[in-house]
């Protein structure tokens, strides 16, 4: 039954403290069943005292009453020393027989909400301090140091396993102990960083950056997964991905599944006031792009782009779906589709491919964390604000001598956010409308103008009148010239090369319109 190695052979005291009271009756009638005596405080052990558990106050065990509003009740030394003593040292043992001090052997503590405190808006100062929490830290620091003698949950995620083993050995295995205590160490760190980070915002005292002094995170397990972007790579899912996304069916989600969904996610968030609009990507990037007055149409424009690389790929809308698209939808193999929501109809449709994922928007994208973080090897991780940066007509730096159509305007604002979301070196041909060829990850930015070309002769897209848009400057005039040659009558860009001035010359020599935005999408 594994390694109880400790002294004491049943765990007889308990004392629980827990903002989150989710599965804490049942656990604690478990507790309660094994003969535990259980200690509490506050709203807690009113919870227990409801639900017809026997409980002790923390002030009568301590014989000191709780004070100032509450902030001292558990900051004790017969809390801390009945945690800290070493179980078999004659000497701790002596002295916390002369103390009158009692072993806690369990202790079930999770912290005042304070990330959920500081996410709402509006947030006051008073509000985030109070919901600071001292004594929980300092409780479950003390039991998860000596972890060889007492047992720490700091997750109601763990009440199960713990649960079985006491109902079945009075105690808990070192193993599970250790466990417990590492996870404890964890979620205080990320505690303490995400009052670090609020109060150096609140308090405008980062270091001439925006970004934290050092980087703290705490992400729980979300789900397992099968494996990581090749079967041979073991993979999870950590953190608030279920906040975000819904699955209504289909088979369980794939790592490659949740990088290309959520790239569909936020892609699709550039268009939400914007007509119907649906994308298809595969592999992050996007492979063809349309609005229409209904999803459909945007389904026609956006296939018609590329017929041959959505095979296996993400398809995302800004609409609920509907069973006309669905229709259209279920025509090709698809790994993942991404709404806000899905009608009967469309359920009803899709869900015969009983591998098809269905996945629904709960909420935006791009109302999560403004940072992204990278792992980039050898213990090091790359931090970036996200790049939520948009363009629109009143912004953009007319540099020809001839002024861009309407219709040239709304294909350079559509394309720009496209291309916003294809790997660098990134070249999108757009109306205003759809995409009409795409070029992806090369190394040159004339091979991505290339392959755009060349994916648009080969779905039959005439690029005459097109807009060619552009995720960084043109270094040389040779890109804008292949584009004007493609058919392009305007492009979009980011300007800034020491070669701007060739660049527009080059435009004004063909009659081009072009725009600078004055902001660079590298996507790498």
């Amino acid at each position: 039954m594994g390694d109880f190695g400790r002294a004491m052979a049943k765990i007889q005291r308990a004392l629980i403290s827990v903002s989150d009271k989710t599965g804490l009756i049942p656990f604690a009638q478990i507790l309660a069943k094994a003969g535990i005596e259980i200690i509490s405080t506050g709203g807690t052990a009113k919870t227990l005292r409801e639900a017809g558990l026997m409980v002790k106050d923390v002030s009568e065990h301590t014989g000191f009453p709780e004070m100032l509003d509450g902030r001292v009740k558990t900051l004790h030394p017969k809390v801390h020393g009945g945690l800290l003593f070493i179980r078999g040292n004659e000497t701790h043992e002596a002295a916390v027989r002369t103390h009158n001090i009692q072993p806690i052997d369990l202790v079930v503590v999770n912290l005042y909400p304070f990330e959920q405190t500081v996410a709402r808006p509006n947030v006051t100062l008073h509000d985030a301090i109070e919901n600071i929490d001292i004594g929980g830290p300092s409780m479950l620091r003390s039991a998860a140091k000596n972890h060889d003698s007492v047992t720490v949950v700091v997750d109601p995620l763990d009440y199960a396993e713990v649960a079985e083993q006491i109902s079945a050995n009075g105690d808990t295995t070192l193993e599970l102990r250790r466990k417990l205590a590492a996870k404890v160490f964890a979620r205080t760190a990320a505690y303490d960083g995400a009052i670090a980070a609020h109060l150096q915002k609140e308090f405008n005292v980062a270091e001439a950056s925006s970004l934290p002094s050092s980087l703290n995170v705490f992400a729980p397990l979300a789900q397992p997964l099968r494996y990581g972007e090749n079967p041979h790579q073991a993979a999870a899912l950590y953190g608030g991905f279920n906040e975000f996304f819904q699955q209504l069916h289909g088979k369980e989600l794939s790592y490659n599944n949740i990088l290309d969904l959520t790239a569909a996610a936020n892609l699709i968030a550039e268009f939400s006031d914007d007509p119907p609009t649906l994308a298809l990507l595969k592999h992050t990037n996007p492979c063809g792009v349309g609005q229409g007055a209904n999803l459909r149409e945007a389904w026609d424009k956006a296939f018609a782009t590329d017929k041959q690389a959505p095979f296996g790929g993400i398809i995302a809308v800004n609409r609920p779906l509907d069973g006309t698209c669905a229709e259209a939808i279920a025509e090709i193999f698809s790994e993942v589709i991404v709404a806000p929501d899905f009608s009967a109809e469309a359920l009803m449709i899709l869900k015969k491919k009983k591998n098809l994922r269905l996945l629904k928007v709960l909420k935006s994208p791009l109302a999560a964390r403004s940072l992204d973080v990278r792992s980039v090897g050898a213990s090091s991780f790359l931090l970036q604000e996200r790049d939520l940066k948009t363009a629109a007509r009143a912004n953009l730096k007319i540099v020809t001598r001839r002024q861009p159509t309407d219709n040239e305007l709304r294909a350079m604002l559509f394309g720009w956010r496209v291309v916003k979301h294809v790997k660098s070196n990134a070249i999108v041909y757009a109306a205003a409308d759809r995409t009409l060829g795409i070029g992806a990850g090369q190394m040159s930015r004339v091979d991505a103008s290339r392959i755009a070309v060349w994916k648009a002769g080969e779905a039959k897209l005439l690029l005459k009148g097109s807009v060619v848009c552009s995720d960084a400057f043109f270094p040389f005039p040779d890109g804008l010239i292949a584009a004007a040659e493609a058919g392009a009558t305007a492009a979009i860009q980011p300007g800034g090369s020491v070669r701007d001035a060739e660049v527009i010359a080059a435009a004004n020599a063909r009659n081009m319109a072009m725009a600078f935005t004055g902001t660079r999408h590298f996507r790498h």
